[in-house]
């Protein structure tokens, strides 16, 4: 798994790098304007492109070599993080490139989750791989923060900036140097389809496309796929509810008179139950129990939220945070059905589309929490979240179960020892 091994290294680099540009990045900006707003919206500019980029550039992920777009993307990066360092450069412009690096993110980000099916196959290997990438974003965050903070103790904003810059080029020199040269994804379909003379009127309307067509084109073909339809909202609707304890922490936490010290507790409370989650999951059970559980961890996993109803002191609401952050196990089996899902040949644009999709919505989740708190008392607002999400849930687990196909509802094991599960 020599490639894997540097496909790791250069997802934590990039990552922890990210994580500490967004903090000096949004007190950069606190220091050259002296605006709250300003400086909030550096964070809101991470998540608000993702749907931009995905939408319009998930063909990228097809369209081309793998290896290539991965190191394209980290140099593009590198180059608007080397813009954002010099001093002259005014705020709109550094507003300007971080939504640039954001528009770049899903397509990066989905290229790597469709290349892991090269590089581990499609089955179990595959599930722990995409697992161990998501224990290392939840872990990223919590120490990147802590990083950021300590670098910016020590350095300029400018300078914590520029820490970045470094860890995109590291990323993409190990892209380079440590994953094999694969074809585009569409031209090795289309040489499949031409050697059974089925790909003449495939190729030429290939040509014929635009990128931004095509990106379109593809995002549309998924999104009417009834199944297909199905897994990307059992990934985003639970996302879009479980954010809304996290982003009204600071005022529920005034709320209950917590101190600093519980804030950082509660921040932390979910991000952990997802990593404990997630290791005992790819870990202790089998690639059949992973499959079982789907469904009905899906539908309860935004339960625990409603102990907010009776506006819980610390010693409550940290629980259920943390179990919370369990619910999200249900994504280790998720991601095998989705890879079955999709055919080969879209898998790029697929897992583009999934991850601006997420982002995107966990932003207007966010936001939406914010809005309702502005008329609502807070723990009302997260036990509302967890009520709405469960019964959204509760219809999306109907809705893929009913789209399942015959041989995960019979739990057929093929003998190559791919997961056939339950749906």
């Amino acid at each position: 798994m020599r490639e894997f091994r540097f496909v790791f290294a250069a997802h934590l680099l990039s990552l922890l790098g990210v994580v500490v540009s967004e903090i000096a990045l949004t007190v950069l900006v606190y220091d050259l304007t002296g605006s709250p707003l300003l400086s909030a919206l550096t964070f809101a500019l991470g998540l608000l492109p993702y749907l931009f980029g995905g939408l319009l550039f998930a063909g990228v992920a097809d369209r081309y070599p793998a290896r290539r777009t991965l190191v394209t993307c980290d140099l593009i990066c590198a180059a608007c993080v080397a813009v954002m360092v010099l001093p002259s450069t005014p705020v709109a412009a550094l507003l300007a490139l971080r939504c640039a690096v954001a528009a770049v993110s899903p397509v990066f980000t989905g290229t790597r989750m469709a290349a892991l099916t090269d590089i581990l196959g499609e089955g179990d290997l595959y599930v722990l791989g995409r697992s161990l990438l998501r224990i290392v974003s939840q872990s990223a965050l919590l120490a990147g923060y802590g990083v950021g903070g300590v670098l910016l103790a020590v350095i300029p904003a400018r300078g914590a900036i520029g820490v970045t810059l470094g860890t995109f080029l590291c990323s993409a020199l190990l892209l380079r140097l440590g994953t094999r040269k694969r074809p585009a994804r569409k031209a090795a379909a289309r040489d499949n389809a031409m050697r059974d003379n089925a790909g003449r009127d495939n190729a030429k309307t290939d040509k014929s496309h635009g990128m931004m067509r095509d990106s379109l084109a593809g995002a549309g073909f998924l999104l009417r796929d009834r199944r297909i339809r199905a897994l990307l909202l059992l990934f985003w609707i639970p996302a879009m509810f479980v954010v809304a304890p996290e982003a009204l922490a600071a005022p529920y936490a005034d709320a209950i008179d917590a101190g600093p010290a519980a804030l950082g507790l509660m921040m932390c409370a979910m991000p952990i139950g997802h990593i404990s989650a997630e290791l005992y999951v790819g870990t202790a059970l089998s690639p059949r129990t992973r499959g079982r559980i789907v469904l009905p961890v899906a539908a309860l996993g935004l339960v625990p939220l409603l102990v907010y109803a009776a506006r819980p002191g610390l010693g409550w609401a940290l629980p259920a945070l943390a179990l919370s952050g369990v619910g999200a196990a249900y994504v280790i089996g998720l991601d095998q059905w989705f890879v079955a899902a999709v055919p080969e040949e879209r898998r790029g644009s697929a897992m583009t589309l999934l991850t601006a999709g997420l982002m995107t919505i966990q932003g207007l989740g966010m936001a939406l929490a914010g809005a309702a708190a502005e008329f609502l008392p807070v723990h009302h607002v997260v036990a509302w979240s967890g009520g709405l999400g469960t019964l959204c849930c509760l219809l999306l687990v109907r809705e893929v179960r009913a789209t399942a196909p015959e041989a995960e509802r019979t739990e057929v094991r093929d003998g190559s020892g791919r997961q056939v599960t339950t749906g």
